[in-house]
């Protein structure tokens, strides 16, 4: 289909050249060729692959740096030189079984009985890259691949379930995710829907070099019925220094509590907080549980519950790793047993932020999360604390807020409901894309 570009606009360019008798002719057809050999570049990792061999694949488990370039021609002491002089910018030791690479050859090189490469592309996840360029001088950096965000809009009425429902309108479930554990995770228990319960949301997606589909990146605003409420939720920044997004009804309050109700999403509580519990692993004597289990797969992220700051992340016999947060004077958090952790000493962290990954590492008969909550420097039951709401807005901030919903509740009211009339007719709509 390229090649067909090229040659349609260089025909039309001799064409053009053919009628004129001026130099003009001749700058009209270099500019139209010079545009057509423009389009036929490929251009991934900031490198043109046209002019490349190119070779991928992917880390294989006892796969090293060296080991993956000593099977592609490079001799250990280049290999040894090439670590050497990048330790500074990246560590080798940190490629990943079943992360993919690239390998760039020159055309050049390709008519060598042992062609090398010059240029080690790895890609630890999606977006970043990290080039190893050792054609000429060996420098090593970190970049990441052009992101674009569309905006969406979808609707959905429940007959089962949220996600059967997405799944029947092509949607993705992370929208599940989002509205269940992000939004109105105090408001609405997403296990008890109703047939007939509804909703219709303005969302971003979010794609990579703009063909590869990276998910849902945001919701900007919502609307659900649920057991005869209306519930609007709206997405606003509320400190934009450390970055913390809340979402408030149309009256300015805010939808969350201080606390999720739970560190992993769609999971299932295995142990509760039970002071005269017996367990096998004891011999059966009464041994208390200060924590609640919630039984996930292992690797399922562990989330923080509340903002905070962490003040422990380490390994202990029966805890195995885990991760500690206080959050404020009164409250502290932590998540025990985890397969790795992420969050570090020191860190502040926002609600929902990825701290560690469900495992089984320490006095644990399964893959888990023991969830511990604390309370004035004692260990309480977080199911029957009357935990606190989420910080109000301020008064300034709010007028700021009612202001800037405006627009947004007017597209989200101006969506239609596939199955029926507009929700609110009274106004003058224009029916919004559905996706």
């Amino acid at each position: 289909m390229q090649l067909k570009r090229l040659v349609a606009v260089a025909i039309i360019a001799i064409c053009i050249y053919s009628c004129k008798e001026d130099d003009t002719a001749e700058q009209d057809y270099n500019k139209a060729l010079a545009e057509a050999v423009e389009e036929e570049k490929i251009i991934e990792f900031g490198f043109d692959l046209k002019k490349h061999i190119v070779k991928r694949d992917t880390i294989k488990k006892g796969d090293t740096f060296g080991e993956i370039l000593e099977r592609n021609n490079i001799g250990y002491p280049q290999i040894f030189n090439i670590a050497n002089k990048i330790k500074d910018t990246f560590d080798i030791r940190k490629i990943q079984p079943g992360k993919p690479y690239t390998l760039l050859y020159t055309k050049a090189s390709a008519k060598d009985s042992l062609p090398k490469p010059q240029t080690f592309i790895y890609q630890p996840n999606q977006e970043e890259y990290v080039v190893i360029n050792f054609k000429d001088s060996i420098k090593a950096y970190t970049s990441r691949k052009p992101i674009t965000y569309v905006e969406k809009t979808a609707t959905g009425v429940i007959e089962s379930s949220i996600s059967k429902t997405l799944e029947d309108n092509g949607l993705s479930q992370k929208l599940a995710y989002k509205m269940a554990d992000d939004i109105y995770a105090w408001t609405i228990d997403f296990r008890r829907l109703q047939k007939g319960d509804r909703f219709k949301v303005i969302y971003t997606d979010k794609y990579i070099d703009d063909t590869i589909y990276a998910g849902v990146h945001n919701v900007k605003a919502a609307y659900f019925e649920h057991n005869g409420d209306s519930l609007y939720a709206f997405r606003f920044q509320t400190d934009s220094i450390k970055g913390i997004v809340d979402y408030f009804n149309e009256d300015a309050k805010n939808l969350r509590r201080a606390f999720l109700k739970a560190p992993v999403q769609f999971s299932r509580i295995s142990s509760r907080y039970n002071l005269k519990r017996r367990i096998a692993h004891y011999g059966y004597r009464v041994k208390a549980h200060k924590g609640t289990d919630f039984a996930a797969a292992n690797g399922t992220p562990i989330m923080a519950t509340a903002n905070g700051t962490v003040t422990k992340s380490g390994y202990g016999r029966g805890n195995g790793k885990f991760v500690k947060i206080r959050h404020n004077a009164t409250y502290e958090t932590q998540y025990l047993h985890m397969s790795r952790r992420k969050a570090k000493v020191g860190e502040f962290v926002k609600q929902g932020d990825v701290i560690g990954y469900v495992g089984n590492t320490g006095s644990s008969a399964g893959n888990h999360v023991c969830y511990r909550f604390w309370k004035n420097g004692k260990q309480v039951d977080p199911f029957k604390e009357k935990l606190p709401e989420a910080k109000p807005i301020s008064d300034s901030l709010k007028i700021k807020y009612l202001e800037y919903i405006k627009p947004t509740r007017q597209r989200l009211d101006n969506i239609f409901f596939l199955e029926a009339a507009p929700l609110h007719p009274e106004n003058t709509i224009t029916q919004d894309p559905i996706s």
